[in-house]
């Protein structure tokens, strides 16, 4: 029986990768996950969000084509800190890190991860998420 809980039900082999993680890490990554839910709760235009595994990590993305890019939460390498990678080709790391160049600590062209605790980001944070989840619809609204 799993020792953490949330408020949305997670796929079970989503959940599977969650339970693998180190416990602080587990903690990050479901903290990081709830601040995703949130977020395209908060955003209509993004619609249902899909949970899935992509490259054998937790993945989010708008269940409707053409809405947003893929976000995945992974334990960034050599690190103790959980990451939010982003297809490096979608320009969305460039965009970030030109609204917020101090809120994150950014690690090449697909991931970022928290300079601070989720309460003191949490608008940046939620933000760069909206972005990533409506970056195709944006797009097609800028034509």
């Amino acid at each position: 029986m799993r020792s953490w809980s949330v408020k949305s039900a997670i796929p079970a082999d989503v959940a599977a990768q969650f339970d693998a993680l180190a416990p602080q890490k587990r903690e990050q990554a479901l903290a990081l996950r709830e601040e995703i839910l949130a977020t395209a709760r908060e955003h209509p235009q993004i619609g249902e969000l899909s949970e899935c595994l992509k490259w054998g990590e937790p993945a989010y993305l708008p269940a409707r084509s053409g809405i947003g890019s893929t976000i995945r939460i992974a334990p960034l390498k050599g690190s103790d800190e959980v990451a939010l990678f982003f297809i490096c080709t979608s320009g969305l790391m460039e965009e970030f890190r030109s609204l917020y160049p101090d809120a994150f600590n950014y690690h090449g062209d697909r991931a970022l991860t928290l300079r601070n605790p989720i309460q003191h980001c949490r608008p940046a944070l939620r933000h760069v998420i909206a972005l990533a989840l409506t970056s195709k619809l944006r797009r097609k609204s800028a034509v």
